[in-house]
């Protein structure tokens, strides 16, 4: 799949879920209305759309939610799609299923994702001060996520650890979590917050630009270049001082558009060609209405045809609106 601007689409990210198990504060509000089981597409149909997409050239896919792990029975769909790892198909067959998880249901689930066929997982993790990280995630417990990280580690899944950087919240503590990452041969990826969803809090006194962070950290360590890609949109360093890999993913101050290699699909069927903007695909209507999987390809080619040169990301300081309205639980970031 090539879109407009000669990108290749390789990589899938499937959100499972609109669901989720906590209720971070620059994700979601504390009371969410979640979405009618009626709307969303079962374990069968997803395992069908995404075959669709390997045949047409998908490389890697990744299932993230809401909380993917909170879906009963996803497992199956785990292990369904484990099975077209190194299988060839029209455009290659499948080389990567990925995870991304709050951590909370990893002692639960680690060792059957390696049985799946999962070999790597990042894990949001803003903080590891328990009672910082109960007022960032409302209902979590900081306790369960680490024992989640010990649990991925012990059943051979190499963790990522992802952080958002927020102003005035977490900001102090992103040296020590580079460190503690680090230490236990985990990479860090610095995210900036983005501007999805109404979420009852406002997102523009906890912006922080990665540029900020990045020029701070500077000071203190000898962050090398590094040509590494996980085939996400992060930019890495290496950290020399510590050996491990720190990653940037930056929507606003340096958009991560020019080799967007992805889209995603949400639990509703719904494609986006792009997180940042509003225009979508309704691949459920295809996948209900036949078996024909012709059909369901000439939508997906019709959908990626459309797909944008960028995101619009903005934090807008006058309105204080988001850039879109559909929460980030919702589209799976």
């Amino acid at each position: 799949m090539i879109d407009p601007f000669g990108r290749h689409i390789t990589y899938l990210r499937v959100s499972v879920t609109d669901r989720c198990d906590f209720r971070c504060v620059y994700c979601m509000g504390e009371h969410m209305s979640f979405l009618p089981k009626a709307e969303v597409l079962t374990l069968e149909e997803l395992e069908r759309l995404a075959g669709a997409f390997i045949d047409k050239g998908v490389e890697r896919i990744r299932i993230t939610g809401g909380e993917p792990l909170v879906r009963r029975d996803v497992m199956r769909l785990f292990e369904a799609l484990g099975r077209r790892i190194g299988q060839s198909g029209k455009a290659g067959g499948l080389k990567e299923l990925t995870l991304t998880t709050n951590g909370s249901q990893l002692s639960r689930f680690a060792r059957e994702l390696v049985s799946a066929g999962v070999r790597r997982v990042n894990v949001s993790l803003d903080t590891r001060d328990p009672d910082r990280f109960h007022a960032l995630t409302r209902w979590g417990q900081l306790s369960k996520v680490l024992a989640g990280i010990d649990a991925a580690q012990e059943a051979g899944l190499a963790v990522k650890i992802n952080m958002v950087a927020l102003r005035g919240t977490n900001e102090d503590e992103i040296a020590s979590m580079l460190e503690w990452a680090h230490g236990r041969g985990m990479d860090l990826t610095l995210i900036e917050t983005m501007p999805l969803g109404e979420i009852g809090e406002d997102r523009v006194d906890h912006y922080l630009p990665l540029s900020d962070v990045r020029a701070k950290l500077a000071e203190r360590y000898t962050l090398e270049e590094s040509s590494y890609q996980t085939g996400g949109p992060a930019r890495y360093v290496r950290v020399a001082e510590t050996g491990g890999r720190l990653g940037f993913i930056t929507p606003l101050t340096h958009n991560f558009c020019e080799a967007c290699n992805r889209v995603r699909l949400t639990c509703t069927g719904t494609l986006y060609m792009c997180l940042g903007q509003n225009d979508a695909a309704d691949l459920r209507a295809a996948v209900r209405a036949s078996r024909d999987d012709e059909a369901l390809s000439a939508a997906i080619d019709a959908a990626i045809a459309r797909k944008p040169k960028g995101h619009d990301f903005v934090i807008d300081r006058n309105t204080r609106a988001p850039a879109v309205s559909r929460p980030m639980s919702l589209t799976g970031g």
